[in-house]
């Protein structure tokens, strides 16, 4: 701007016009680079003039103008940029208008595409007003009031429109949808755009050297202009919209409007009178050319996608008719299934109550039958134990009359301490596989010391910790044992009789009882007279046991032979689930 100081006399007048001059402090309203001085007839005027400018002019150059020659300059001066500002206010109206629509639209959505397509709008308009401070057209234009704080407006508005673009290319798009990291680059770069607009707003209302600052934004032009190249090659690669037409031609006038807008200023064609671009304002008329295209470009996109989102609304809306009709459909059927299935249960519970009757009568069978078994179990423990104490006492006999009185006395000692385990076992319905080869032992080594030296026993046991997990009827074990002994054992005439007794819990529970004794058959000839009665009682416990309890035993008894001759007997009871 210009401070013009006019002495004439003693009286001294002051003018300031200029382009960060505020209107209503300029000296003309109408232009802000001419000054008008009225010099007294036949008078002597001094005229001091001092010239403020951000770019440093070494040398400014002052023109005198007569009124009739000012009038024909500023009149040629209008009537040359008159085209260029009609294209500039044609191209604020248009945005005007289009906000417009947007507002409402935005006002009934409240969807973020239509906020960003606002702000991405708004901030052009702020760049249509920064831009016509500058021509001759003064009327509305509120930069003109406060020109200072909004010299720096145009390159901020520019890179703050572009920053919301970004955000409302991601939401028209739905990129999200097509490829996260480019969704990241966006976003990346629209933050970008955002922050550098704020942050050079501040750089130049704050900062001296103009030729810095021309340099920074040369500089970030030249890095956002690939940019905007790249974001749109890999849009069209990568996002199947069908939005998307709209946008590669939008973004496609926009890129073309800015790369020659680039050129034209830094070419400076259109100072050329042979250029096509020699007309005022050249490199912003052609970015507004751009922009307003893409603009133009974006509202058919909006208008497009409105018409697809009304098309999904009625498809939604005959899905939903279809399906209310579907639900009508199914509610009847439902009914008259309800009614079928109301009689059906109906009948069903009749039944239902004629079948608990008949369950109750059976439980109240079952029940006497369960008490029945376990009362004949009962009963042949308790015959087991006589049979036993029997033997037993058949064995002390032997030993009395066969005059081994320390070996019946030992044996006392020992019968005394297994009697004590069969009475304290015998009113028990199961023990442990471990208790009942306790007492096994204490039978084994009373046996031996009733027979001698040529007598030998094996137990073998993988585990006796796992034993301790499973469960039998008490002294199921010792009649197979005993029957061994007696009736296999000892009526045979092998020197050497042995007895091995294996529990094998590799895979479940497997007891063997095996002897080197005469066999089944040869011991039946020998005592026909003689029936086993332990072997008979421990079978029927077997099949009680079996009959009343979730787990089972299999019995299995097998002569052995060696070329026909036999050779011993092997019992194998198995613990099944």
């Amino acid at each position: 701007y210009a401070n013009v100081y006019q002495q004439t006399g003693t009286i001294f007048k002051t003018f300031k016009n200029g382009n960060l001059v505020p209107l209503y402090k300029r000296s003309n309203k109408r232009e802000f680079y001419i000054t008008e001085l009225v010099l007294p007839p036949s008078q002597k005027s001094q005229v001091f003039i001092r010239i403020h400018s951000i770019k440093k002019i070494k040398n400014g150059n002052v023109a005198l103008f007569t009124k009739a020659y000012y009038l024909e300059f500023a009149k040629n001066y209008i009537e040359s940029e008159k085209h260029s500002v009609a294209f500039m206010v044609f191209y604020l109206l248009s945005l005007f208008t289009i906000f417009l629509f947007g507002v409402v639209f935005w006002l009934r959505t409240h969807q973020k595409l239509y906020a960003y397509y606002l702000a991405y709008i708004f901030f052009q308009i702020v760049f249509a007003f920064a831009v016509l401070r500058s021509t001759t057209l003064s009327v509305g234009n509120i930069f003109l009031y406060i020109p200072y704080r909004f010299s720096a407006v145009s390159e901020t508005s520019q890179f703050l429109f572009i920053g919301f673009y970004i955000f409302f290319i991601i939401n028209l798009l739905e990129i999200k949808k097509y490829n996260q990291p480019l969704t990241k680059a966006l976003i990346y770069f629209g933050r970008f755009c955002l922050l550098y607009g704020l942050a050079i707003y501040i750089y130049l209302i704050v900062g001296k050297d103009s030729k810095i600052s021309s340099e920074i934004l040369a500089i970030v032009r030249l890095i956002v202009l690939p940019l905007n190249l790249v974001m749109l090659i890999w849009i069209i690669y990568k996002v199947k919209h069908p939005l998307l037409k709209y946008f590669v031609v939008g973004h496609s006038f926009f890129f073309i409007g800015a790369v020659l807008a680039s050129y034209v200023m830094i070419t400076k064609s259109n100072y050329h009178p042979e250029s096509i671009f020699n007309f005022p304002y050249a490199p912003t008329i052609i970015f507004q050319a751009g922009l307003l295209a893409e603009v133009f470009c974006f509202a058919f996109a909006l208008g497009e996608n409105i018409f697809l989102l009304q098309k999904e609304k009625e498809n939604t809306s005959q899905n939903l008719i279809t399906q209310l009709q579907k639900n009508q459909q199914l509610q009847e059927n439902m009914r008259v299934e309800l009614d079928r299935k109301i009689n059906q249960k109906t009948e069903e519970l009749i039944q239902l109550y004629s079948k608990i009757e008949k369950q109750k009568e059976k439980q109240l069978k079952n029940s006497f039958t369960q008490k029945l078994l376990e009362m004949e179990m009962l009963a042949l423990r308790s015959q087991m134990n006589p049979h036993f104490l029997f033997n037993s006492l058949n064995s002390i006999k032997h030993l009395i009359m066969t005059s081994r009185n320390e070996d019946a006395i030992t044996y006392l000692d020992d019968f005394s301490t297994l009697l004590r385990s069969i009475l304290h076992n015998s009113n028990r319905e199961i023990i442990s596989v471990e208790e009942e080869l306790e007492i096994l032992e204490l039978y084994l080594s009373l046996e031996k010391s009733r027979m001698g030296n040529n007598f030998n026993y094996y137990i073998q046991a993988s585990n006796r910790e796992e034993l301790s997990q499973f469960h039998i009827p008490p002294l199921l074990l010792q009649p197979f044992v005993e029957n061994a002994i007696w009736h296999g054992l000892s009526t045979g005439n092998n020197p050497e009789k042995t007895l091995k007794v294996t529990f094998d819990t590799s895979d479940s529970l497997k007891i063997t009882i095996e002897d080197n004794g005469i066999g089944r058959k040869a011991s039946s000839e020998k005592k026909k007279t003689q029936k086993s009665m332990g072997m008979k009682i421990t079978q029927e416990r077997l099949a009680l046991y079996n009959h009343s309890n979730d787990t089972s035993i299999h019995l299995e008894i097998k002569d052995l032979e060696n070329e026909s001759i036999p050779v011993g007997t092997r019992v194998t009871l198995t613990y099944s689930y």
